[in-house]
C-alpha cells in the first residue's frame, strides 16, 4: 500500500555551468518573490551571498567570545597561582608580574578562539549532517567539481511545481530536477 504514496518533494534543482549565471538566476527568483532558495557551488562566487540575502555570520562574535574567554582563563590562572595560591618572592620581583603573563594569555586566547571557531562552524552549519535531500539527485555530484546548483524549496510560499519549473526553464538552466525528500 505504501507504493501508492508519492514521495514528498524537497524542491526543484536547477543546474548552471557558470557562477554568474547562478547569481543572475538567484536575482531573478528573488525579484519574482521566491525566498526559500539555496545555492551550491564548487568555489566561492562573488555576489552570491548578497543575491541570496544571507544574514551576517555569527562566527566573528563566536570566535571573539572564545578568544576573550581564553585570555581571561590564561591570565586568571596565572594570577591565581602567582598571587593567591603559591606566593614565592624570587629575586624581589612582584607577585603580580603582568608582563610575564602575556605570552600564556595570548596563546590561550588563540587556542580558545580556534576551538570556538571549529565548534561554532559545526553548529552553525548544522554539521555533522550525513544526509541531505539534494544527494538524491545524481547530477548533484558535480556540485563539488564543476557545476553550480540552485534549489527552490517546496516550502516557499510561491512554490508551485509546474510554475516554478517553467520559470527555471526560462532562466536557461542546463538541467532541472525534482529533489525528493
Amino acid at each position: 500500500m505504501t507504493g501508492d504514496i508519492a514521495p514528498a518533494t524537497y524542491g526543484l534543482m536547477a543546474e548552471f555551468e557558470h557562477g554568474d549565471e547562478l547569481v543572475a538566476a538567484v536575482g531573478r527568483l528573488r525579484a519574482e518573490g521566491y525566498t526559500r532558495i539555496e545555492a551550491y557551488t564548487p568555489q566561492s562566487v562573488e555576489g552570491l551571498s548578497e543575491a541570496l540575502n544571507l544574514k551576517p555570520s555569527l562566527m566573528p562574535k563566536i570566535v571573539a567570545a572564545g578568544a576573550i574567554a581564553g585570555a581571561l582563563a590564561g591570565y586568571g590562572l596565572q594570577y591565581y597561582v602567582s598571587v593567591i595560591d603559591w606566593q614565592w618572592n624570587i629575586g624581589g620581583r612582584p607577585l603580580h608580574s603582568w608582563p610575564a603573563f602575556i605570552p600564556i594569555t595570548f596563546e590561550l586566547a588563540v587556542l580558545f578562539g580556534s576551538l570556538a571557531a571549529f565548534v561554532g562552524m559545526l553548529a552553525l552549519n548544522g554539521l555533522p549532517r550525513p544526509y541531505h535531500p539534494v544527494f538524491n539527485v545524481p547530477r548533484f555530484a558535480h556540485a563539488s567539481r564543476d557545476r553550480f546548483f540552485l534549489v527552490v524549496r517546496s516550502e516557499d510560499e510561491r512554490f508551485d511545481a509546474d510554475r516554478t519549473r517553467r520559470f527555471l526553464e526560462r532562466l536557461e538552466a542546463h538541467e532541472i530536477a525534482e529533489v525528493p525528500e
